[in-house]
């Protein structure tokens, strides 16, 4: 089988920015009085804004209203967005391996749990032109990852079919949506492990990764 196309996930994957991330919502606990704990904060990773005010509230014993939800994903957006304007750091060998990829004429696409607003404001950094489709979590209908929504969203608006696609993730999260969308992926651990499993192929970093590199995935 061919790869058709290549479908990248965004922060802790292209971007190390789950370290952006992790202030925010440090912040947004310590407001409600409680105290974010490494477990919570892992389970949060590559998860849906839903999920992530679920937890939050849960962590600092509170009960919300919807109006608590809605404001406070709304801080933590506009504290995130501050974090991102400052700057975003690479993941290692990131850069590099989008550009080849996108050079050796692969249709690419961006699909990401993070909302709109904020991953264009991460385009700035990654570059627009390197994707002809970007999907954003605010953007499928409230089944976000670890449902497949998003990657079968990209893969039919590229047209092509997504057991023929290989997505590059880092997370527990987008892995499960990667893989029940049929796609193959390529797992590249950022801050939280990932079992092993079908259709998953490890690798430690993106440092050398090519069209080469992708290419053979779907015969293994």
């Amino acid at each position: 089988m061919t790869v058709d196309a290549v479908l990248w996930d965004m922060d802790g994957t292209l971007l190390d920015s789950e370290k952006l991330w992790d202030i925010p919502l440090n912040e947004f606990v310590e407001k409600l009085g409680g105290t974010l704990s490494l477990a919570t904060r892992q389970a949060m990773v590559g998860s849906s804004t839903a999920r992530t005010m679920g937890l939050l509230f849960a962590e600092a014993g509170v009960v919300p209203t919807d109006s608590d939800l809605v404001d406070g994903a709304a801080w933590i957006s506009r504290r995130t967005e501050e974090l991102f304007r400052a700057g975003l750091p690479w993941r290692p060998g990131a850069r590099e391996a989008l550009r080849a990829v996108r050079d050796a004429g692969v249709p690419m696409a961006l699909v990401t749990s993070t909302e709109r607003q904020l991953t264009e404001v991460a385009l700035d950094t990654i570059g627009r032109d390197l994707f002809d489709v970007t999907v954003c979590g605010d953007e499928v209908d409230r089944r976000n990852k670890p449902l497949p929504d998003p990657y079968l969203k990209a893969a039919r608006l590229l047209g092509v079919d997504p057991a023929r696609c290989v997505a590059v993730e880092d997370s527990p999260t987008g892995v499960a949506s990667a893989v029940a969308a049929g796609c193959t992926v390529l797992v590249v651990p950022c801050d939280v492990p990932v079992e092993r499993g079908e259709r998953r192929v490890f690798r430690e970093s993106l440092v050398g990764v090519r069209w080469e590199t992708l290419a053979p995935l779907l015969d293994r």
